[in-house]
């Protein structure tokens, strides 16, 4: 992952941070990996506690605030730590391939 992207990464963390109660929260795909050309998007995995429609919106907004300030299309992909310990989402291959490839900011 290249400096800005971990510092744009890091600051929507931060920014999460003050709206819902994240559990986890790592990039993943090609930024992760390093091979993102310069139209390539941000896919983040975003991992809250406990989560409705208002909290998921809220993550909407905050993630459409960022990217926007730094001319990047960022992709969340939401779960709650239920999905993650007690569903079959757990076992789905984008989710292993997140915890075993992705880069935690």
């Amino acid at each position: 992952m290249t400096l800005k992207d971990y510092e744009i990464a890091k600051e929507l963390k931060e920014r999460l941070s003050k709206t819902v109660q994240l559990v986890d929260f790592k990039v993943f795909g090609s930024r992760a990996r390093g091979d993102a050309d310069e139209y390539s998007d941000m896919d983040v995995f975003v991992e809250d506690a406990l989560l409705d429609k208002q909290l998921k919106d809220n993550i909407l907004d905050v993630v459409w605030e960022v990217g926007f300030e730094n001319s990047l299309v960022i992709c969340p992909l939401i779960f709650t730590s239920y999905e993650i310990e007690k569903t079959s989402a757990r076992s789905s291959s984008i989710v292993r391939t997140i915890m075993e490839e992705g880069v935690a900011v």
